[in-house]
């Protein structure tokens, strides 16, 4: 009996520490996040200003943040991985090759970054349409165009109970399950008055969300300004309406 408890305990231990590990790469995933929206920042005021071919070797630079954010996301899985998969056994667990082996899983680490990639497309686009704006990129039809101003990390773009913009709220929160966002008192607010365990307001999402499930995650506001450059980005013809649609559509979802 005290075999077993004493088992559990330990693995339970290994889960909180692949769990801390997991939680501080994430803030190290954000920060090349932030790293990748200063780049395009600055491709864009370069291209405003003329100097294009400054403006294409930031690409490279780009490329090496995406395949190192691609690195500590696939990272993160892992660990997270031989968390889940650790028992306890007679022999010592050789955790290296338990890591080798759920990285395996996952094919290993990328080494090269697809041009399709949505954060490589989102700094070509931002380049591209600094002089034309609502044209398609050479090898684009017009719906790319589309899809490419409006990808983005975020599953809802409006807070599904209070209805603002997720770009307008002042305390933003994500559910862990889920991965929605919410106003954090609105969300906080609803949860009470269903006994602590509320289903998500996001019609057909069936993730069911307790108080300290709901947190403002490393990346959350990250993403949040990434949305709030492509916004502006996309004020010109068409960009406007392109972004209310996709406020409308949520809205529409809660009626």
């Amino acid at each position: 009996m005290a075999s077993t408890s004493r088992a559990g305990g330990v693995q339970g231990k290994i889960r909180q520490a692949t769990s801390t590990i997991c939680d501080d790469n994430q803030s190290l995933v954000a920060e090349i996040r932030k790293g990748i929206g200063r780049l395009k920042d600055i491709a864009v005021d370069l291209e405003r200003d003329n100097q294009s071919q400054k403006a294409k070797e930031l690409e490279n630079a780009v490329l090496e943040l995406i395949k190192a954010f691609e690195d500590c996301q696939r990272f993160s899985m892992v660990v997270n991985s031989v968390g889940d998969a650790y028992e306890p056994g007679p022999e010592l667990t050789d955790f290296g090759k338990l890591f080798d082996n759920e990285m395996a899983k996952l094919g290993g680490n990328s080494s090269s970054v697809s041009q399709n990639h949505p954060l490589l497309r989102q700094f070509r686009q931002a380049i591209w349409d600094v002089h034309h704006h609502g044209q398609p990129m050479p090898g684009e039809e017009q719906e790319d165009i589309v899809m490419t101003s409006t990808q983005t990390s975020l599953l809802n773009v409006a807070c599904p109970l209070s209805g603002k913009p997720v770009t307008e709220l002042s305390s933003p929160v994500r559910g862990m399950d889920c991965k929605h966002v919410y106003e954090k008192q609105t969300i906080l607010i609803y949860i009470r008055s269903k006994g602590g365990n509320a289903k998500c307001p996001i019609p057909g999402c069936p993730r069911v969300l307790h108080a300290n499930g709901v947190i403002c995650d490393p990346l959350l506001l990250c993403d949040i300004e990434e949305l709030r450059s492509m916004n502006k980005q996309n004020v010109g013809p068409g960009g406007i309406e392109d972004v209310t649609e996709l406020v409308d559509d949520d809205r529409e979802e809660d009626d």
